[in-house]
């Protein structure tokens, strides 16, 4: 008597979990309750052991669990289906049971689970036909037909055990899987223990996240510095003693990235802070200039608003009503010692005649990269304050506003050149040619008069050696004024840049900037018929260096500091010092 309530817990669980397995896929849709019933029979298993079949068994119902029917829509229902079919037309017509594959007359060799049925037939007499000779293994599965199978693997069950069959499960099979199960024992215990851990976590990063379509990430930038050095001065004032004290200031941004598509990225950045001070007017010169200053904005602003999208393979459109600057959408070749973990000083960035517009940007650019070597990036921007406003001088195309194209070549995967062309328009408003830095005379080469520049950028950067770098750019600008005369100027800035990776430590970053601020090199505009020609008589030079250490993924501590000789192109200055400490977060 035990041996045959050994063998009926042994058979059950074997059968009846492969016809769950064929059943489970088609009736995911239309039976959510079927888990309920197989709960109750595994309990039936007087060990957990017993819940385990001979690899013979296990593949022929993976086999079957594997079948195409998933891929068959419910209205199968009202067309080929059993249910509609028979058991609603004439309920008193029994499913077929068959003893032969070959009964099943649309189940041919050929099949991919022709064996699998077979087995199941003819060794185990556990499938059931429709009464007209069809299978129709590509169907949906119904309930009906669901409990006509369950029925006959259960009265077959029954009459293995009645017949004491001893070839299907033997006792050495028994032993053997017995002692495997309590040699894996801790393993089990362990994976059962991660799985249980990794349903938790999952369970509360769903609850947690923010949004199934944004990513949040930022920055925090603390920052001590100071400047030393009388202010500079282009006149016999008395007021050029250095009078700047000691600041203490920060910048958070908080940058949502929302896609769409998986492939797109609408770009939300707010920015809140105390205001990091713009050094001009402490300084005199506008070469002082922190790169990641606020201009003397406080509280919470929103700082960018871009869209970018992808055209095909190889095409990408931005389209931004806040602070789409060329940066954004073009190459700057200067990633070695530019961003926020990089040099501070604005200049030291990139070329500014090029990225640097003068404004925040509203508009449209587009890239297009050809292959490994060759990419052209085109981009038209306009001032956001102008751009929402109709009246005359203002809006998309009559306000102040810039046009880009640039062609990056990279002949070798260590080597890329920039050549870029940038036709800049002021008209009104605040008239800042080279993006805050440089010269006043630079900067604003006729006054407050109408201006057009085209200005032309040679960039490059060169991976000597993965803890090597050397980059650079020079620019060279024409100026021509629109109102009240027509003066030409030409202005000219270059740089050049030594980076060094992984600087006595893996993470860290070293670097060297030497390079000669925006620079009115010749101009026929004077201010008055009486007043000298409005041109820089001298040069200056910016030496800057700075260390970003690694402490870990998320913060950075960078020590810079950078002289100006020379300050305003004017000799008559004496050079002027300016050192920060900051720390940067990333999250």
């Amino acid at each position: 008597m035990f041996k045959v309530l050994w063998d009926y817990g042994l058979i059950i669980p074997a059968l009846v979990n492969g016809f769950f397995i064929l059943s489970s896929a088609a009736l995911a849709a239309e039976m959510p309750n079927l888990s309920e019933p197989r709960s109750e029979i595994e309990k039936i298993s007087p060990n957990n052991s017993a819940n385990l079949v001979t690899k013979s068994i296990q593949a022929e119902f993976n086999q079957i669990a594997n079948a195409e029917i998933i891929k068959t829509p419910d209205s199968s229902l009202q067309k080929g289906s059993l249910l509609s079919q028979k058991t609603l037309t004439n309920q008193n017509e029994p499913i077929g049971q068959v003893t032969s594959v070959s009964e099943l007359s649309d189940v041919q060799p050929t099949d991919w689970a022709f064996q699998a049925l077979q087995s199941l037939v003819e060794r185990y007499g556990c499938i059931a036909g429709y009464p007209n000779g069809d299978f129709r293994g590509n169907q949906a599965l119904t309930r009906y037909e669901f409990a006509a199978g369950l029925n006959a693997c259960l009265n077959r069950v029954n009459e293995l055990i009645a017949s004491s069959t001893e070839s299907l499960v033997t006792k050495e099979d028994l032993a053997t899987l017995q002692n495997l199960r309590e040699q894996f024992a801790s393993e089990l215990t362990a994976l059962r223990g991660r799985l249980d851990s990794l349903e938790q976590r999952q369970a509360k990063v769903e609850a947690n996240q923010f949004s199934t379509t944004t990513k949040l990430v930022g920055d925090a930038t603390f920052v001590v510095a100071d400047t030393f050095g009388d202010r500079a001065n282009n006149t016999p004032a008395n007021d050029t003693e250095d009078s700047t004290n000691t600041i203490f200031a920060y910048r958070a941004r908080l940058n949502f990235q929302t896609s769409f598509t998986g492939r797109d990225q609408l770009t939300t950045v707010l920015t809140l802070g105390n205001a990091i001070p713009n050094l001009t007017s402490s300084t005199g010169t506008a070469m002082t200039r922190f790169t990641f200053d606020t201009d003397g904005r406080e509280g919470t602003y929103l700082s960018q608003l871009v869209y970018r999208f992808p055209v095909g393979s190889q095409a990408t459109v931005w389209v931004g009503t806040r602070a789409l600057q060329p940066a954004i959408f073009t190459p700057t070749l200067n990633a070695s010692v530019g961003g926020l973990n990089g040099a501070a000083s604005r200049f030291a960035t990139f070329n500014p005649t090029i990225y640097r517009p003068g404004f925040d940007g509203a508009g449209a650019a587009f890239a297009y990269k050809f292959s490994d070597q060759l990419q052209v990036n085109l981009g038209y921007i306009t001032f956001d304050g102008q751009a929402n406003l109709p009246d005359e001088g203002n809006g998309f195309f009559n306000g102040n506003h810039l046009a880009l194209a640039q062609l990056t070549i990279s002949p070798t995967r260590q080597l890329d050149i920039g050549l870029t062309y940038v036709r800049k328009y002021f008209g009104n408003g605040a008239f800042n040619l080279t993006g805050g830095t440089g010269s006043a005379f630079a900067r604003n080469p006729f006054g407050q008069n109408a201006t057009t520049t085209d200005n032309f950028g040679l960039q490059f950067n060169w991976r000597a050696s993965s803890r090597f770098h050397l980059g650079g750019w020079f620019g060279y600008t024409l100026a021509n004024q629109l109102a009240n005369g027509d003066s030409n100027a030409t202005i000219i800035n270059a740089a050049l840049t030594l980076a060094f990776p992984d600087l006595f430590k893996e993470g860290n970053v070293g670097g060297i900037i030497v390079g000669v601020p925006p620079k009115v090199t010749s101009s026929d505009y004077r201010p008055t018929p009486t007043a000298p020609l409005r041109q820089d008589q001298d040069t200056s030079l910016h030496l800057e260096t700075f260390y970003s250490y690694r402490v870990n993924n998320n913060i950075r501590i960078i020590p810079s500091l950078y002289l100006i000789t020379k300050p305003e192109h004017n000799d008559a200055n004496d050079p002027i010092w300016v050192g920060s400490l900051r720390t940067t977060f990333t999250f």
